[in-house]
Order: structure tokens, then C-alpha cells, then sequence
């Protein structure tokens, strides 16, 4: 059976909704224009509202595809945009995902939040054995929410990817996952 991805997740806090192009300004404003929390990923720091544009672009073509779902974390009180996680199928078995929260929230335990709901629907489905992420070596805080949101570290992957905040040179990155135990 294909993995399907939900239209959405809710915790405590947060509303994790499909994201759509009318989220471009505050996705802007929020992070993607801000060098501290685009650094370690692998988009340039976006210039432009346009730039949020053509991402949300890619991630609802990829929607459509059935390929992955990029879900806008929203505060539950007043809808407020403060970053996005993307869920991607990778294989009939596996998910990767990526994430990223404004500056303004970080250090208050929302992504570890957001990640654990995903990471509880995923465990519920019985076609997904694997779900995994990685960050750079030196992104110590989203090495700990990983592992706040139950995911083990498993290893080192040497000169994995590029981050170009940071420079043209493929870096190390700490892999983490939940796997299914048979």
C-alpha cells in the first residue's frame, strides 16, 4: 500500500496545515530572509517574497506529484505562521523530512513538538518502516530536537551535502531516525 501523506497534524500548541502561495509573504518574513536560521540549509537566504513564491511552487507540484507534503506550522491561538516541516516519500518504506522555525521561537520547544506528531502519525502507519532527517554537524540545536522528538542519532555522513550560507563545500552531517523494529 503507498504511503500517503495527511492533509495536515495538531498538538497542543500548534496547527501543521499544507502549505499554499498565500504563505509566501510571511515565510519571508518569518525566516527564509534571515541569514542566523537559513545558514545550515540547503536554499540560498531568500531576497525577495518571489523567492518564497517559487518554493511554494515546487513544494505544491510535489504535492501533486504525491511525492511529499511541506505542512506551515501555526500557532493554535492566532494562526501565525513560525516555519514549516516537509515530509518526503523516498521509498514505499521510507521518509525523510527537513525543517525549519523562525528565529523568534526557537528555545521554546515547538519543532521537537511539531517533529514528534509527525514522527507518531508516521509510526502509526504500517507501510512506514523508516523515518529519517540529518543536520549539519555544527547545528547542535536541531541535533537536539531531533532527539527531543524521539529520533536516535545513527551516524556521521561524511561531506553529505551542501549548504550555501555556509559555503560551496559538501559538509558532515549527523543522521538520525525512527526505524520500525521488525
Amino acid at each position: 500500500m503507498p504511503i500517503i501523506l495527511p492533509p495536515g497534524f495538531e498538538t497542543e500548541r500548534l496547527v501543521l496545515r499544507e502549505a499554499v502561495a498565500a504563505d509566501a509573504a510571511a515565510i519571508f518574513a518569518e525566516y527564509a530572509s534571515d541569514p542566523e536560521v537559513t545558514r545550515f540549509l540547503s536554499f540560498p537566504t531568500h531576497r525577495s517574497v518571489a523567492d518564497a513564491e517559487a518554493f511554494l511552487a515546487t513544494c505544491e507540484a510535489a504535492r501533486k506529484a504525491g511525492r511529499s507534503n511541506t505542512y506551515v506550522l501555526t500557532r493554535r491561538s492566532d494562526g501565525a505562521v513560525l516555519g514549516v516541516i516537509d515530509l518526503r516519500i523516498e521509498t514505499p518504506f521510507r521518509l525523510g523530512f527537513g525543517y525549519v522555525l523562525g528565529r523568534r521561537h526557537w528555545g521554546q520547544g515547538l519543532m521537537p513538538e511539531a517533529l514528534a506528531a509527525s514522527v507518531r502519525w508516521g509510526a502509526g502507519q504500517a507501510e512506514i518502516w523508516r523515518m529519517w532527517a540529518f543536520c549539519d554537524v555544527a547545528n547542535v540545536a536541531s541535533a537536539r530536537t531531533m532527539e527531543k522528538a524521539g529520533l536516535r542519532f545513527e551516524g556521521v555522513l561524511r561531506r553529505w551535502i551542501v549548504h550555501p550560507n555556509l559555503g560551496p563545500e559538501p559538509r558532515d552531517c549527523r543522521a538520525y531516525a525512527w526505524v520500525r523494529e521488525p
